[in-house]
């Protein structure tokens, strides 16, 4: 998991629909909305778009369990 302050990750939010994101392993935050993975720099959010990768169905699926998602 992120090593990112709690309170940080309390205000950050999706550039594309300002929902939440949960921190997941390997340093990135994850949009199970939209099924976005953004990478985590140094310590730095990388919040825009066209870094951001988007999760194949088994990512989808590993990461969905990782963060207690049951919708997927």
């Amino acid at each position: 998991m992120t090593s990112l302050d709690p309170r940080l990750l309390e205000i950050l939010a999706c550039p594309v629909d300002r929902g939440p994101l949960s921190p997941v392993s390997g340093d990135r935050l994850y949009n199970p909305r939209l099924h976005l993975i953004y990478r985590i720099d140094d310590g730095i959010p990388v919040l825009l778009r066209d870094e951001a990768q988007e999760a194949t169905s088994d990512e989808q699926k590993s990461l969905a369990a990782e963060i207690g998602d049951s919708s997927n």
